[in-house]
């Protein structure tokens, strides 16, 4: 079992509601700073609400959520609810990452290109960068998403089957990825159904009817807790 750490987030006994259907039910987690979390569970088990809770655009019907990171969380979600025919090209999506940071601007200024370049140089999508979203194999548009999430600049990554239906090339990549952003600091959470793929994460939170199941890496108390979104 892992050390304690710090958490990032810690929820108590949290319950939240999609449509009629009560998604969440009394979940107490924590996640650890700093580290990839891995949410486990089938598909339908409220992997995706809860990712919605922990980035603040999910409400709560119930219970609390205790944050203790800097920034707002980027959420990248499922590359399947990105329609094919939404009119935006690569640098667009990968820009959009940006678009919290803009204020008045509206315009992004020369530093946020250079993120935006950066980004999409990571992720091997320069090439790409004036094809439509629309017209990319799954593997790369799920790049352009998760450069649009390392756009945000956020201290925590939240991502919703990143490597989903992805060949074993491209789903070794995400995993690559993801230790390399939790080694520069950042707090990792990714949902999956793919108990294969969640071993290679340092803590497992297992959902099951909207319940966890197992959470194996317990972690110290909060540094400072501030409630709320």
């Amino acid at each position: 079992m892992a050390c304690p750490t710090p958490a990032a987030v810690r929820l108590r006994a949290v319950s939240a509601v999609y449509g009629p259907t009560t998604a969440l039910r009394d979940v107490d987690a924590d996640v650890p700073a700093g580290r990839v979390t891995a949410l486990v569970g089938p598909n339908g088990s409220g992997k995706s609400t809860l990712l919605g809770v922990i980035a603040g655009i999910h409400p709560v019907a119930s219970g609390a959520v205790h944050r203790a990171h800097a920034f707002r969380p980027a959420l990248v979600v499922q590359r399947s609810a990105v329609p094919d025919t939404l009119p935006v090209t690569v640098r667009n999506t990968v820009a959009m990452g940006r678009w919290a940071h803009l204020g008045l601007r509206k315009r992004l200024a020369t530093a946020d290109r250079a993120i935006v370049d950066e980004c999409m140089e990571r992720l091997g999508i320069t090439d790409l960068a004036s094809r439509p979203l629309g017209s990319l194999s799954g593997g790369q548009r799920q790049r352009a998403l998760l450069a649009q999430g390392l756009a945000q600049r956020s201290d925590v990554l939240l991502l919703d089957e990143p490597a989903a239906s992805l060949d074993a090339e491209a789903q070794a990549m995400i995993t690559k990825l993801l230790g390399e952003v939790c080694a520069s600091g950042v707090t990792v959470i990714h949902a999956t159904h793919d108990t294969g793929a969640a071993l290679h994460a340092d803590h497992r939170v297992r959902i099951e009817h909207g319940r966890v199941a197992v959470d194996d890496a317990p972690v110290s108390g909060l540094p400072v807790p501030a409630s709320g979104p």
